[in-house]
């Protein structure tokens, strides 16, 4: 498939470096010649320095026969620009634009995007998308990441195993054996750094982080079994009330939970606003580090804090803080993958990483198949990836332990006649059931051809 990509920066490289990486055709262009080449050093890509919505341009990246176009540059107007003339002029069938101002995505606005004004195929909101990942952070709080697939009838949990784990060191075979009626699978390992899809026969071990996917109902169940125990939020403070916190605070406030939020956001016009949007939280004005507005928030008495403020430094800082004031469940945004192995040494609980919640979103709809989910794991370690069974997919008709998937594949959950399964080696995978599958990175291009129609199909 012949992509281009229009911006180099994290999120544009780090698409650039999936697709490349499953020897896809890419080109990569941004008008910051410094980002351009390190994108063409580092990855099998080519580059183009200039402006991506110059038809010139884009005519240079190969846009008269690309099959799709990303637009992810910092500006909102550059990438909706590029789909017009991607489309206009290039005819190019697929398009993605990543915006981030509310006003171009209000719903009452979304016929802006259609065919006939401005043909963008596939909007993606950083802000909305980051927002999101934050709430589900907060409503599992005995994890340090989670995401929810099959319409949320599946959870993701990322655990650390500890020394109150009352599994350590026990063969995951047993662990199936002694709890037969848990519908939970551990799909992921990550030991000493490495990430890796675990065999029956492996244990685990203090200090691993390890990723679960479990059935809703049984979420509580598996907390036990691995030595969590999840806690209601009742108060929560945010730091930073720009377009996340207060999204993340507009949420809370119409939750059913009736959460009791209170904002601090250092940057007077963005508190006032804040304040304007919300009925029910207090917005402070002031800086998050201050100990005494910590302590004015009620940080000592919170059940988490989230600190989502743009600059990486102060939500590590900030965290920290507030886990030393006592909040224990703290949650902090961070851009910077080089940053995240200082989490446990500090303290922080959980992390965000909006660059990885972005990627997840764009690969959703660049995945071959009928895939309806994909979530990046680590930094592009693995994808977990949901899809439907296609009846041209090689799978159809087999059995679990007929189907020759890699090492790194591991089946989490199959959803069939309306009910979640958990994957057995005699469980057969028919057309029209849905199944969620983690993979290592390298083995993503087999699960695609698992997954892949064949061209008849169409």
């Amino acid at each position: 498939m012949k992509v281009i990509i229009c911006g180099a920066g994290q999120v544009g490289w780090q698409i650039a470096r999936h697709l490349a990486g499953e020897k896809n055709d890419v080109t990569v262009v941004d008008n910051n010649p410094d980002l351009v080449r390190r994108a063409t050093e580092t990855l099998d890509v080519q580059g183009i320095a200039g402006f991506a919505s110059y038809p010139d341009i884009l005519d240079k990246a190969g846009a008269r026969d690309a099959e799709m176009i990303i637009a992810a540059t910092y500006s909102d107007e550059v990438n909706m620009v590029t789909c017009q003339v991607a489309h206009s002029v290039f005819s190019i069938p697929r398009k993605i634009a990543r915006l981030r101002s509310e006003s171009y995505l209000e719903a009452i606005y979304s016929d802006l995007y259609r065919r006939e004004h401005m043909p963008i195929d596939v909007v993606i909101s950083p802000e909305r998308e980051v927002a999101e990942a934050a709430l589900q952070r907060l409503s599992t709080s005995a994890s340090f990441d989670s995401e929810s697939f099959l319409d949320g009838k599946v959870q993701l949990l990322g655990l650390t195993i500890d020394d109150e784990c009352p599994v350590v060191n026990t063969p995951l075979r047993q662990l199936s054996d002694l709890f037969s009626t848990l519908r939970s699978v551990v799909v992921g390992v990550r030991r000493e750094g490495t990430l890796f899809a675990p065999e029956p026969r492996d244990q685990l071990f203090v200090g691993d982080s390890c990723y679960v996917m479990v059935h809703r109902d049984d979420i509580p169940r598996a907390l036990e079994i691995f030595g969590k125990t999840a806690r209601k939020q009742e108060r929560v403070v945010i730091v930073g009330g720009g377009n996340v916190g207060l999204t993340v605070a507009t949420h809370l406030e119409s939750g059913a939970g009736r959460v009791r939020t209170k904002i601090i956001e250092r940057n007077r016009a963005i508190a006032e606003h804040a304040a304007e949007e919300l009925e029910r939280t207090i917005v402070l004005h002031g800086d998050g580090l201050d100990a005494a507005l910590l302590a004015e928030a009620g940080v000592e008495r919170a059940d988490a804090t989230l600190c989502v403020t743009d600059d990486d430094k102060v939500n590590m800082l900030a965290a920290v803080r507030a886990k030393a004031e006592g909040c224990p469940m703290v949650i902090a945004l961070i851009n910077d993958p080089t940053l995240v192995p200082l989490m446990e040494p500090l303290g922080i609980d959980a992390y965000i990483n909006p660059r990885a919640t972005t990627v997840s979103s764009i690969l959703r709809h660049i995945r071959h198949g009928r895939v309806s989910s994909v979530y990046s794991i680590g930094d592009a370690e693995a994808e977990v990836i949901e899809a439907e069974v296609l009846s041209t997919s090689p799978i159809a008709g087999s059995q679990i332990r007929d189907i020759d998937f890699p090492e790194g594949v591991l089946v989490g959950a199959v959803y069939k006649e309306d009910k979640v399964h958990k994957p057995t080696g005699g469980l057969r995978i028919d057309e029209g059931d849905k199944i969620v599958l983690f993979s290592l990175a390298k083995d993503v291009p087999e699960v695609e051809r698992l997954l892949q129609v064949s061209i008849d199909f169409f």
